[in-house]
């Protein structure tokens, strides 16, 4: 009983990590949205290969922009402890309001994305995934199997922030490659650049929800 309650008592700077995910949360919106801001296709740094992909593309990012503000506050121990109600009530924002309707648009946008098959079936299941463990999450929420709860939510939480990740792996993947343009890939700029943005999207989820599994096995045995 002492050590549930010290854990539940932990002041703010024994989570070293609450603040520097607010702020990279922060900092990649910042840096993110502006293109976007202003509806404007000619600014999206993703050509649209269709006259209906622009739209989507946009809706996706409004959502999973309110996917990720949400999901930051949701994992925040403070606010879970202290403010309960406030916790249901972002956590109901970002189910319904963030991931189901962003992991729709996301789907939706795999499939017409211009980065090629590899990267389109990665990003299919990446939105299968964070739809499937979010909708999960709040099921066993809504059944009080709050473990199970958690669990579904740490893997929606990984998947959700898969996006920042997925940037880091392209500037990686970029540079390992790079120099082998004029071997590997013959000298097709756009080869390597399919293969970077293949390769990426499937490190960009697949390491993060690793990282989770493993964190979440961990913390199991810890209890055990």
């Amino acid at each position: 009983m002492v050590t549930t309650i010290e854990q539940h008592t932990k002041p703010w700077w024994r989570r070293p990590w609450v603040f520097p995910l607010g702020l990279l949360v922060t900092v990649f919106l910042v840096y993110s949205l502006p293109p976007y801001l202003g509806l404007d296709p000619a600014r999206s740094r993703i050509p649209g290969p269709t006259a209906w992909y622009y739209p989507v593309l946009v809706t996706h990012i409004g959502f999973a922009t309110i996917a990720m503000v949400t999901c930051a506050l949701q994992i925040w121990p403070w606010l879970r402890q202290k403010h309960p109600a406030l916790h249901r009530r972002t956590g109901r924002v970002y189910v319904f309001a963030g991931a189901i309707p962003a992991s729709i648009a996301g789907f939706t946008v795999a499939l017409a994305a211009p980065f090629g098959p590899v990267g389109a079936v990665s990003n299919v299941l990446l939105a299968t995934l964070w739809f499937g463990c979010t909708v999960q999450g709040y099921r066993m929420a809504r059944a009080r199997r709050f473990g199970d709860h958690r669990r579904w939510m740490v893997r929606s939480f990984a998947l959700c922030m898969s996006i920042i990740s997925n940037r880091i792996w392209g500037v990686v993947w970029a540079l390992v490659l790079a120099p082998q343009v004029d071997t590997t890939f013959g000298g097709s700029e756009l080869a390597m650049g399919q293969a970077i943005a293949g390769i990426t999207t499937w490190t960009g989820w697949v390491v993060p929800l690793l990282v989770a599994e493993w964190w979440l096995t961990r913390s199991r045995g810890r209890r055990a």
